[in-house]
């Protein structure tokens, strides 16, 4: 398993050492892990969108591909029991 040294200024550290006593994470390494799982996570969710969008730019939905959805859109809210 890898590991990272960095340095951080004291408020970080002062507010990752609350989260573990309010017992959100147990331990500093915890914390920089979710941390940066969370950040990956989000750059890798942006990058998703930013592809998803490009691609419907590229080759946009026709109007009777939109009009399918939109049809099949009102019969599934027609089903709920609401």
């Amino acid at each position: 398993m890898a590991q990272f040294v960095t340095r951080l200024d004291d408020r970080i550290a002062q507010e990752v050492d609350d989260l573990i006593a309010d017992g959100t994470v147990a331990s500093r390494s915890e914390a920089v892990r979710q941390g940066l799982e969370r950040l990956i996570d989000e750059h890798r969710r942006s990058r998703i969108g930013t592809e998803i969008a490009d691609a419907y730019r590229r080759h946009p939905q026709t109007d009777e591909e939109l009009a399918g959805l939109e049809k099949a859109t009102r019969a599934l809210i027609e089903e709920e029991p609401w």
